[in-house]
């Protein structure tokens, strides 16, 4: 992407404002605190203290908007107290500028550094080191300085005691992460039936998994159906899958395929029934047709082996999920022979499904399901069929549920000590946090040297925006300086035609201040554009308010704002941190993640004894994270101006989709794991091993820009191949063909070279040799 036009996309979204639901209680909450401490501080203190612990009360509510699971309280502490703390140091040093200005570059790296923590963290440190140098201004003394950081203070604990005695949607975020997964795996269902190996992004069952950590404190007030529902839906996608892939035995066409389809819809309409529960806190509604499809009689002779059972664990994970989101399906005894009846049935072999019945699982961590509860570790025991005419029908296994493990989340004070390693992690010279955090203390203390010295007066507005506008990414830092540079002129013209018109007074214009933040609360989630315009206006009022006149602030603050904003995108020009280069590296993190996962599913057959359901459970999450962090690595790349090195966009699309098959055909393998006491598959073994040893050279091999070979696992799996091939299992063999076939494929999207032409002007076969001829049919 050129310059040009990199520079366009990034001015188009800066202004963009975008549909978003507006939250009006929690922004009149917000302005409510921020009024009551104005108010506070008018009385007792006077103007100037009042706009000081308006900017605490006033930051505590953004740092409650943030995106994280954390106490709302806690955010709103932790922000009013952190700028208390930098208003005061700052005040005692900036009557020796040599002093603040070293002040100013510590204090803004760190901030630059704080987003290794996550971006919750790094957004109010770099916002409390902008509203700093305001702050820092007001005071005239010691004693004040003491004062108006004790008013920040105050001002954060008004925004957390508002928070906890008027609370809106109490939970709200956490019921919609669990809805928005189980509504995105509704959707996955209803695309199987049209594409029957249509992709699924995994991101909403991670923004769960992430809002299921909670504090002691929250674990003993957390909703009843915010329990467990996690882990069934995690368990739900891999049997959705196994269900409709042709490859698992449904032919593409045919009365199996149109009873999938069935199967499919009502499946996601019982999902989506859960996910509406669960997010407006109300009982489930779960549609009739829905249930019935699960009860047909004829279901067991049209689906047969491994679908039927898929389709016999889909029907016990659904009702799991019902009855955990607060509904409770109708138990009609089925007809006999009907499988719906059946719960936690389990099973095995792979003809109809009339063979010798397997217990249900009835442990943690039973095989059957790789994913676990709520905790990621122990699951809710399988309950046994009990109708007598259900295929399968298995022992009853103990009734009573245990109560999964809560997977906790430090608290705050437990934090510091995470937040701290984590950026320690990041202290290097080839971080792009480490360059951010370089960036920003230089700009900042460029942007203060040359506001002082320019005679405009209100030096500190140039470094305020630079600190504002960046982040580590060139896209958001671009962005944002344009966001900010419209917005201002905005916000500025609009309340300076205010202040023109009404000449507002002390009251008047706190007033009017109270008015903007809350108008910038409610539009927050827009876009950058519109929240800048109301911060604009709202710093307008509020010096105002200190005694200020509009002529000393509008003219410089658009001046210094420009200044500022350019200086901003001119460093991530000259010291930026580039994506681009950096995209063999994240896909081969993600390949050594990947890699690691499927070869723990082939090793659970190798060995069904053992319990490898939490080894499979861990490898997933990691190569999901490294999945994700290849994505984000893309969105960014994307909008940089730089051209490829080593990696074109086809081939890192190519690469990405041989990964996501990688990982699609270890889950249907998944979705069928082996109980305790089947007969071991032991060439599973050694093609696991295989598999994890090439994995991490196939890793090396993209960093160094080679191209990876698997001479390894096509050993492994010629061996499987030749060894006892009548007692082998079929299904698990030829998953492992479809393994190295997009392992090949990897190969041959990295292998950007031309080959050369032969005698007879064909091109050569490929070192890996060519694709497996069935794998068109298979996909």
């Amino acid at each position: 992407m050129s310059w040009r036009r990199a520079l366009k996309d990034t001015a188009r979204s800066g202004i963009a404002v975008e549909r978003k639901r507006l939250e009006p209680l929690i922004a009149v909450r917000g302005a409510a605190g921020l009024a009551i401490v104005i108010a506070l501080s008018l009385w007792l203190f006077g103007p100037a203290a009042a706009a000081s612990s308006a900017f605490g009360a006033f930051q505590a509510a953004i740092a409650t908007f943030q995106r994280s699971w954390r106490p709302r309280p806690e955010l709103a502490i932790a922000s009013g107290t952190s700028l208390a703390v930098s208003t005061f140091l700052g005040y005692l040093t900036i009557s020796k500028e040599p002093l603040f200005l070293a002040l100013l570059v510590v204090w803004t790296f760190a901030a630059g550094m704080s987003w290794a923590a996550g971006p919750t963290i790094g957004l109010i440190a770099s916002s409390n080191v902008a509203i700093m140098l305001v702050t820092v201004t007001l005071p005239t003394s010691v004693a004040q300085a003491v004062g108006h950081a004790a008013m920040m203070i105050v001002g954060g604990l008004v925004q957390a005691a508002l928070i906890v005695l008027f609370p809106v949607r109490r939970w709200g975020a956490h019921r919609d992460a669990l809805a928005d997964a189980l509504a995105a795996e509704a959707d996955y269902a209803r695309r199987l039936r049209h594409d029957p190996v249509a992709s699924f992004d995994p991101q909403p069952l991670m923004e769960a998994r992430n809002a299921a950590a909670v504090t002691p404190r929250q674990a003993r007030r957390r909703p009843a159906e915010l329990h467990g529902a996690r882990g069934i839906a995690e368990r739900i996608r891999p049997v959705l899958a196994s269900l409709a892939d042709p490859a698992m035995g449904v032919p593409a066409e045919g009365p199996a395929r149109d009873r999938v389809r069935e199967l499919l819809a009502s499946a996601a309409a019982l999902l989506d029934a859960a996910a509406h529960a669960i997010r407006h806190g109300e009982p489930v509604s779960a549609p009739p047709a829905a249930l019935a499809t699960f009860r047909t009689p004829d279901t067991g002779s049209i689906l047969t082996g491994a679908p039927y059972r898929a389709m016999t664990r889909l029907n016990t994970l659904l009702q799991d999920v019902v009855e955990t989101a607060g509904g409770t399906p109708q138990q009609d005894t089925p007809q006999k022979g009907a499988p719906s009846g059946a719960r936690g049935t389990a099973h095995s072999a792979e003809n109809d499904g009339r063979s010798t019945p397997r217990p249900a699982p009835t442990a943690p961590g039973a095989r059957g399901t790789a994913h676990s509860a709520e905790n990621d570790g122990p699951s809710t025991p399988g309950r046994a069929p009990t109708h007598p005419g259900a295929r399968g029908t298995a022992r009853p296994a103990p009734t009573t549920r245990t109560r999964p493990t809560t997977r906790t989340r430090p608290t705050f004070l437990a934090l510091i000590p995470k937040a701290l390693k984590a950026m320690r992690g990041e202290l290097h010279r080839g971080s792009p946090i480490t360059r951010h955090a370089t960036r920003v203390s230089a700009v900042a203390a460029t942007g203060y040297i040359l506001g002082t010295w320019l005679p405009l007066g209100h030096g500190y507005w140039a470094p305020l925006t630079s600190v504002m506008v960046m982040r580590p990414d060139f896209s958001q830092t671009y962005s944002r300086a344009v966001a900010r540079l419209a917005g201002t002129v905005i916000g500025v013209a609009v309340a300076t035609g205010v202040v023109q018109a009404a000449t507002p007074g002390t009251l008047q214009s706190g007033t009017l201040a109270v008015a903007s933040a809350a108008l910038m609360y409610l539009l927050m989630r827009t876009g950058q554009f519109a929240t800048q315009a109301c911060i604009a206006a709202y710093v307008v009022f509020l010096l105002g308010m200190g005694g200020e006149e509009w002529t000393q602030t509008v003219p410089e603050r658009v001046l210094l704002t420009l200044m500022g904003g350019f200086l901003a995108m001119l460093a991530y020009a000259v010291y930026p941190a580039w994506e681009t280069p950096r995209l063999r590296t994240r896909l081969a993190d993600w390949l050594a993640a990947q890699g690691p996962y499927v070869a723990a599913v082939f090793g659970s057959y190798a060995d069904p004894s053992a319990s490898n359901a939490p080894d499979v459970r861990e490898a997933l999450l990691t190569a999901r994270t490294a999945r994700a962090a290849w994505h984000a690595a893309v969105a960014r790349a994307t909008a940089e101006p730089v051209r490829h090195r080593g990696l074109s966009r086809t081939a890192a699309d190519d690469a990405e989709d041989a990964l996501a098959q990688l990982g699609r055909v270890a889950m249907l393998l998944e979705a069928h794991l082996p109980e305790r006491g089947a007969t071991p598959v032991p060439p599973a073994a050694r093609f696991a091993d295989a598999l994890r040893e090439s994995t991490h050279k196939g890793a090396k091999a993209i960093r160094e820009r080679r191209v990876p070979t698997w001479d390894a696992v096509r050993e492994a799996l010629d061996a499987w191949e030749t060894e006892n091939p009548e007692n082998a299992d079929k299904v698990v063999r030829n998953t492992a063909t479809l393994v190295l076939d997009t392992l090949t494929e990897l190969s041959e999207a990295l292998d950007t070279a031309v080959p050369p032409m032969t005698l007879d002007g064909t091109a050569p076969e490929k070192p890996n040799g060519p694709r497996n001829p069935k794998d068109s049919a298979t996909r």
